[in-house]
This record gives C-alpha cells, sequence and structure tokens, in this order.
C-alpha cells in the first residue's frame, strides 16, 4: 500500500510518499516539497500547485492520501491562504480517486509519538525510527508530510478493517 502525506500550505507543501510493507513495517519513497513564487498572484499559485500536485499523484500511484487539517492561526492572511491552497490540494485528490483522510494536528502527533502534545524535534526523531532513516528528512515540510503518510498507514489500516 502507498502513502502520500500533504502539509498544506501556500509557499510551501510538504510531500512524504511511503510504501506499508506490513502493519509495522513501512519504507519511506519519496520526500520533497512544491513551492509556489510569491511574485505571483493568488490563482496562479494555486493553479501552479494544482498542476505541480497533479504530476506528481499520476507517479506516485498512491493508494491513499493524508492530508492535516489547518488550525487557526494568530494571522489570519496566513491561514486564509494556507485554506484556500488545502482546497485546491483537496480537490486534485478528489480528482485522482485517492482515498483521504484528514487528521488534526493532534490525531497525527497522538498516532506518531503517543503524545498528542509531542514537539517538532519528538515527531522527527519518532520519523527516523519509524522509516528507519539515517537522518532527520528535510526540509522540516517534508517531514511533516512523511509523519502524515504514516498516519494513515496505521489509521488506513483501521479503516480498511472496519469498511
Amino acid at each position: 500500500m502507498r502513502i502520500l502525506g500533504v502539509d498544506p500550505g501556500l509557499a510551501t507543501i510538504g510531500i512524504g510518499l511511503i510504501e506499508a510493507q506490513s502493519s509495522q513495517v513501512f519504507r519511506a519513497l519519496d520526500w520533497l516539497t512544491i513551492t509556489t513564487e510569491p511574485g505571483l498572484s493568488l490563482p496562479e499559485r494555486l493553479s501552479e500547485l494544482h498542476d505541480d500536485l497533479t504530476g506528481f499523484l499520476q507517479q506516485a500511484q498512491a493508494d491513499l492520501a493524508v492530508v492535516e487539517k489547518i488550525y487557526f492561526s494568530v494571522n489570519k492572511k496566513t491561514a486564509l491562504d494556507v485554506a484556500q491552497a488545502r482546497g485546491v490540494i483537496l480537490q486534485t485528490i478528489q480528482e485522482s480517486g485517492i482515498r483521504l483522510l484528514e487528521p488534526t494536528p493532534p490525531e497525527l502527533k497522538l498516532c506518531i509519538t503517543g503524545d498528542g502534545h509531542a514537539d517538532k524535534r519528538q515527531m522527527q526523531d519518532m520519523l527516523v525510527h519509524v522509516l528507519n532513516l539515517k537522518e532527520i528528512p528535510r526540509p522540516d515540510d517534508a517531514a511533516d508530510a512523511l509523519a502524515l503518510a504514516v498516519f494513515g498507514a496505521v489509521q488506513g489500516k483501521k479503516i480498511q478493517l472496519i469498511a
């Protein structure tokens, strides 16, 4: 089973792709970021995000996608821009026919570390352990996306059993 994690953003979107080889063995296949140029208009940036993500989805052949829900940010302008980008991400995944999970940040942290209030370093350290990596994936957006993919591998198995 291939699981795609997407950490939403407008300027930088984290992408992580893993393969669940069993219920407890996961392998990182790829991690990267999609970036949009800040000088472009919002519609141009959203269109670029759609096109780049569509291209990646065609290559990735994911069975499940996991996109983090956003929490309200102190900066309302940033929160609105990220929410619009997240909408394009959800639409693009829907267009590709991939099943979708949408965890909140505390749900993600609880699944990966056992602590819904874990900090970024705890998440990254656990990610290195779970995916048997030599070092913390960079940039942070891509590491966050890999954590989302691991969430999908763990939770996706439970959903399949229920469905």
